[in-house]
């Protein structure tokens, strides 16, 4: 396996997560842990309902949400009765207004460990840092933060070494920013943009002007496209049903890029499956969902919430480069979602030494947020 690197950029509210191989990203995610997904999370839950027609039952978990378990995560099916209280493991995050997954299917050690009465989180699941690493066992850990140094070293030892100058360098920050919009430049000109939908995730690939006329060219361009696709797919953890739209060639010729599409499939840990062409001549692709696609937690275009994470982040590093006071100021609606996040906000203030002031300016449209010397 190529050598690896895991990169942990912390700023308040949220932690971006970056797995390197031979320096190219090859895994990522973004986390708010105020708001974790719950995906491995340890329950207590309480069985509230049950389905037959659906063939599992409805569970209450500590935080008041719902979860589904299949009977055919539940190895003891005599204990699926309403009212009774049964050990759990969240196995995929909530989608579309459902709740989460679950399953009963536990080790002995998460059994002995979720033990006693009553609904409870009993642990959290491992977080995306931790993921990796299990993914890449020999690759160093970078953070920028002390206290996820502290963490992380408790798990996973000596590999972990903190940069204080920042775990992410411009063309991390760049690719990140990136994969928060919609569109992926090709190398030699053309891009792939990606459209994720409540039902599925369309990806279109435009090979640009430069190829027009030359089949052999569009051919070249179209191999890197479903090359690039398959990353992004695997970057943004898109999940469920993706369809694939090269360009400019006859069905026949697209025939010839399943097995480039599929052999850069093969790389993702989750192992997507290439189902093969449709009748329009679109690639069908089934991902599984475990974790929520990127575009879920940033937002299509970015929430207001990402967008003033985004300034937090850019007003800690300002403070760190010369310390005094600042406010940020952003249209009301993102104002409002820092607001709702005090957690956040509270990181910010013991970071600085200083609360950072807000102000919503009615002349500033979402994603024009302003970080400027308090008055």
């Amino acid at each position: 396996m190529a050598a690896a690197l895991i990169r942990v950029s912390v700023s308040p509210g949220e932690r971006r997560v970056a797995l390197l191989r031979e320096g190219r990203l090859w895994l990522a995610a973004v986390e708010r842990p105020a708001r974790p997904d719950g995906v491995g999370d340890l329950h207590r839950a309480r069985v509230t309902a049950v389905s037959r027609p659906m063939s599992g039952a409805f569970l209450t978990l500590a935080d008041g949400s719902t979860g589904f378990l299949p009977e055919s995560e539940c190895p003891d099916r005599k204990a699926l009765q309403e009212g009774a209280v049964l050990a759990v493991r969240v196995t995929r995050a909530p989608q579309g207004g459902k709740g989460p997954r679950l399953t009963a299917r536990l080790t002995e050690a998460e059994r002995a460990a979720a033990a006693g009465q009553g609904i409870a989180l009993v642990r959290r699941g491992t977080d995306a840092t931790l993921r990796f690493a299990a993914l890449a066992p020999q690759a160093e850990v970078i953070t920028d933060s002390a206290a996820d140094l502290a963490r992380l070293k408790h798990a996973l030892g000596e590999r972990v070494r903190m940069d204080r100058a920042g775990a992410f360098d411009d063309a991390l920050e760049a690719e990140f920013d990136l994969l928060a919009g919609p569109a992926v430049p090709l190398p030699g000109g053309g891009r792939i943009t990606i459209y994720p939908t409540p039902a599925l995730a369309a990806i279109d690939v435009d090979a640009g002007s430069q190829v027009a006329g030359d089949a052999e060219a569009g051919l070249r361009l179209n191999r890197l496209a479903v090359a690039e696709a398959a990353r992004q797919i695997r970057l943004r953890q898109l999940a469920g049903a993706i369809l694939l739209d090269v360009a400019g060639l006859t069905v026949k010729r697209r025939e010839t890029l399943a097995a480039p599409l599929a052999e850069a499939l093969e790389a993702d840990p989750l192992k997507p499956r290439l189902l093969g062409l449709t009748r329009l001549g679109l690639f069908e692709i089934q991902r599984t969902r475990i974790h929520p696609p990127l575009h879920e937690v940033l937002g299509t275009p970015p929430s207001p919430l990402t967008l003033g994470l985004a300034a937090l982040r850019r007003a800690a590093r300002e403070d760190t480069a010369k310390p005094r006071p600042l406010r940020l100021r952003a249209a009301l609606s993102v104002v409002t979602a820092l607001q709702a996040q005090p957690e956040a906000l509270a990181e910010f203030a013991a970071g600085a030494g200083r609360p950072l002031a807000l102000l919503p300016d009615p002349g500033l449209a979402p994603g024009h947020e302003i970080v400027e010397e308090a008055r």
